[in-house]
């Protein structure tokens, strides 16, 4: 092949990369390099500098259907997948059933709540490498899992739950400002952590909140202990993790060398895309 067909090529395999749909998984992150024109969208994204490379980081939404959708100017391809359901027994009605003035005071607290998560401030810089809020806690149910309370279908469950006994420690998976504490009705005694650039974690349930709004918080240090305040059925720890305001899986960022993975793919691709014929 000679330099001139071999230069051609580069330039329109390039092109095709860059137009080429990426792969996403609901509930997941992606990274793109920001040359591609994402960081010009949209200013409240969460970029991320890696071996002198520029990335943005980008949640899938879990409403996003196994087929190619267009997000943040970019075709993605989304993998399907099965999050299996999970079916819950109330048998307090009046969590079920709201009065007009428990529904009234829930609408408000999703408010409080919705307004915290709009929340991006540039004072701190996540790496995306969370520890586990309770390091010996059992997962009671994951991310994604279609939701029946009383056999009556529910919104999904967006969240990890961790079941630990009554008053077990919870820990910051990683450093952050608590931005908003209550007792709610849903979340029972709830906290918001923001870690910075529109990451964010929630935690619902506890027993007792250890901090106040203001307050930072170092990685691993305690934030409240397990409880079975609000809306549940044992103690437990319900875990919530925003990107952009999208709830993506907690799960997913206990992997060891989270964010390195999720840049390999990236690289991974190109060297693919960019391999020339024989």
């Amino acid at each position: 092949m000679n330099k001139a067909f071999y230069s051609f090529f580069l330039l329109l395999t390039y092109a095709n990369f860059c137009q080429a749909a990426l792969d996403g998984v609901p509930g997941e992150v992606i990274a793109v390099k920001d040359h591609d024109g994402i960081s010009n969208l949209d200013q409240r994204l969460l970029e991320i500098n890696f071996k002198d490379q520029d990335y943005i980081l980008l949640p899938i939404p879990y409403s996003a259907s196994n087929k190619s959708n267009q997000f943040y100017g970019m075709r993605i391809n989304i993998i399907k997948k099965d999050f299996g359901e999970s079916r819950i027994t109330i048998n307090d009605l009046s969590k079920v059933n709201l009065s007009k003035e428990d529904s009234d005071r829930a609408y408000k607290e999703a408010m409080q709540i919705k307004n915290a998560v709009n929340t991006y401030s540039i004072d701190l810089k996540p790496n995306m490498n969370f520890a586990s809020p309770i390091p010996n806690g059992i997962i009671s149910s994951r991310y994604g899992k279609k939701r029946f309370i009383n056999s009556t279908p529910r919104s999904p469950h967006l969240s990890l739950d961790i079941a630990a006994g009554e008053g077990t420690p919870i820990q910051a998976p990683a450093k952050g400002k608590v931005i908003l504490t209550g007792n709610f009705f849903y979340s029972g005694n709830y906290l918001i952590i923001d870690h910075g650039y529109g990451l964010l974690s929630s935690y619902s349930h506890m027993s007792e909140i250890y901090l106040k709004t203001g307050d930072y918080v170092e990685k691993g240090e305690g934030i409240g202990s397990v409880g079975s305040t609000g809306r549940v059925t044992g103690p437990h720890l319900h875990w919530t993790v925003y990107l952009n305001k999208i709830r993506i899986n907690p799960e997913s960022l206990l992997k060891k060398d989270y964010l390195q993975s999720i840049l390999s793919l990236v690289l991974v691709k190109t060297l693919i895309r960019l391999k020339p014929p024989m």
